[in-house]
């Protein structure tokens, strides 16, 4: 749906902070008829919500813009088809990224079909991301604040669904959103932004997925096979970890610091590492199943852009497609690139689609 035709009806997904507050701000000026959608999509077991204060901030936004707002409830589907994906991946030693499966399934498949059953044009989100239409599709691009873009956890997204969807602050730095929130009197202009996973919250991670899964504690062993501690069950660690392995200050080390350079499933064993050496970085990955975002077939092999974590640079690799998957070759060897992540491929601004990480090639294999 390409801007500009303000002669519709939006359905805002507000989430309470600033950028859905301003992006619902924006949409109105434009002359769209807004409704503000709060979505739960999580309640504890005892059947409280966490979010809240959150929904009163959409409440208060709503009223200050004149426009109708209401909550809907999808905490059926999220369990469904994000968190019992989130648990299965880390009993199987992966890190997921949840995030990028929550936009696919649940805001942009669950909540868009809502929107446009109601009667919506389109749903809006307050993401930093760009779109632009034109013969040939629907392009997803990066948001002008590099600091803020989101196009990162976008990638799973299909040209349908992109479609159909508003990113009105998407072109805007943070700063100017802020601002823009400001001069507009709205109560949620110096709210600090959301971090982490919604459904955790400020929580201790590894307290809330030990209410889930079960603990297996095992050794933490070197790179040699030589015992250096105990550790608190494999899903609590990922490639790279530096902090909170409780392994420091050993008298018969190097003096650097330890990190994780692996997990052997069958055995139960943490395999960790003094200083940052070729365990730690992987020369290429293999996603089994890719995501393609433009209209047009991509080649069968190509050069482009790629991040695995958000936030990273981009970095130049080598794209062999293998059926629905691909394997992405590193220009230079790249550091713990983690299975469960995101690969999200790039061409230039553009976002092409990507896919989770199924296993990657190391530099040195590991033996012990």
């Amino acid at each position: 749906m390409p801007t500009g035709q303000n002669d519709g009806h939006i359905v805002v997904g507000m989430s309470g902070g600033v950028d859905s507050a301003v992006a619902a701000l924006l949409l109105r000026e434009q002359g769209y008829a807004v409704t503000g959608v709060f979505m739960r999509n999580w309640e504890e077991p005892d059947g409280a919500c966490p979010a809240e204060e959150d929904y009163e901030d959409v409440r208060r936004v709503s009223e200050a813009l004149d426009i109708p707002y209401y909550t809907v409830n999808f905490t059926e589907e999220y369990r469904e088809r994000v968190f019992s994906y989130f648990l299965a991946e880390y009993a199987a030693g992966r890190t997921p990224n949840p995030d990028v499966l929550c936009n696919s399934e649940i805001k942009f498949k669950a909540f868009l079909d809502f929107a446009l059953r109601s009667g919506a044009r389109a749903l809006a989100t307050g993401h930093y991301a760009q779109l632009r239409h034109d013969e040939e599709g629907v392009h997803l691009l990066k948001g002008a604040d590099r600091g803020k873009d989101q196009s990162y956890f976008l990638a799973g997204l299909s040209q349908e669904q992109l479609g159909r969807v508003l990113f009105p602050i998407g072109g805007l730095e943070k700063k100017q959103v802020r601002d823009l929130a400001r001069q507009h009197g709205l109560s949620v202009a110096e709210k600090k932004d959301s971090t982490g996973i919604c459904f955790i919250g400020e929580r201790n991670f590894k307290t809330f997925l030990m209410t889930y899964l079960p603990a297996c504690p095992g050794d933490m062993v070197d790179e040699h096979g030589r015992k250096i501690g105990r550790h608190d069950g494999l899903m609590y660690y990922t490639l790279g970890q530096r902090r909170g392995l409780g392994i420091g200050g050993r008298s018969d080390g190097s003096g650097e610091s330890w990190f994780v350079i692996g997990k052997d499933l069958q055995r139960n064993l943490l395999i960790v590492q003094q200083g940052e050496h070729e365990e730690l970085y992987s020369l290429s990955l293999r996603v089994d199943k890719l995501n393609r975002i433009p209209r047009e077939e991509l080649p069968e092999s190509f050069v482009c852009g790629a991040k695995f974590r958000y936030r990273q640079p981009d970095q130049q690799v080598q794209v062999e497609r293998l059926g629905e998957g691909a394997l992405v070759r590193f220009a230079a060897p790249q550091r713990a690139v983690t299975p469960g992540q995101w690969c999200v491929l790039y061409r230039g601004e553009e976002c092409l689609g990507g896919g989770p990480i199924a296993a990657v090639e190391p530099m040195k294999r590991i033996r012990i």
